[in-house]
């Protein structure tokens, strides 16, 4: 991997703050209305500093292990307090008690007997997170994430646990280059969003558009777009996959 010079990180951020200007004009909507999460997974807790320094005092990583180490390795002498890191990729269940003490939010919640051991470390540690279910609107096999069909029936189950707050939906866009077929995974995420608030208004946000197309998720909704390349360096992502990533290689 190829972490970008401190100097460039922060024009990239401002190229991003442009590109998100006009692709909310296009469908009139205002930037105010987007989080941009910075995702500095396989990079060294130097990215995390950067992106603090540029004013971005959450961000994302994929691996609970790699999420830890960044946090104690930053939070030493009471640094960086005021810091939140997001757990934006998939957790196994035997590692649920780590989002207890240093996850402000995780994105990929789906299935019931991780909500249920995330729940019980949440009722242990006196708070409540904030989760996204993670919806694979793709159909890929490579992807994780409920089924669209059964997504509506899991949030009213997760409606049992009491230290877990389902406050939006998740999903990682098809791996391909035809627009359409990109943009019909936002738009199926929205619609069940859309679906979810009918009974459950706090349901409000969408996760959804990375390096290669936050432009395309902006136009179908999205409130939090999870930018990590186009901010930091490459990660030796292989040509092909350079746009579009399967599964989450490339936030």
């Amino acid at each position: 991997m190829a972490l970008f010079a401190p100097e460039k990180i922060k024009e990239n951020f401002e190229l991003l703050a442009q590109r998100i200007a006009v692709a909310c004009e296009r469908v009139g909507r205002s930037p105010d209305e987007l989080r941009v999460i910075p995702v500095t997974k396989e990079f060294a807790p130097t990215a995390i500093e950067v992106a603090y320094a540029n004013g971005y005092k959450q961000v994302g990583e994929n691996k609970v292990q790699e999420l830890v180490d960044k946090y104690e390795a930053l939070k030493q002498d009471g640094a960086y307090a005021d810091l939140e890191l997001i757990l934006i990729g998939h957790l196994q269940s035997n590692k649920a008690r780590f989002l207890a003490d240093y996850v402000s939010e995780f994105h990929a919640l789906d299935s019931l007997r991780l909500a249920a051991r995330l729940n019980r470390f949440m009722v242990e540690a006196g708070r409540v997170l904030p989760v996204y279910v993670q919806v694979n609107t793709s159909l890929e096999q490579s992807k994780y994430g409920l089924p669209v069909a059964e997504t509506l029936d899991f949030i009213d189950e997760c409606a049992a646990f009491s230290h877990l707050r389902v406050v939006g939906l998740m999903t990682l866009a098809m791996n391909s280059k035809n627009e359409e077929e990109v943009r019909q995974c936002f738009r199926t995420l929205r619609q069940l969003r859309d679906q979810a608030q009918l009974k459950y208004p706090t349901v409000r946000r969408l996760s959804m558009g990375m390096s290669g197309d936050f432009e395309i998720a902006i136009e179908e909704g999205a409130t939090d777009i999870r930018v990590g390349q186009m901010i930091f360096g490459s990660r030796d992502i292989p040509n092909e996959l350079a746009h579009f990533w399967p599964e989450d290689r490339a936030r």
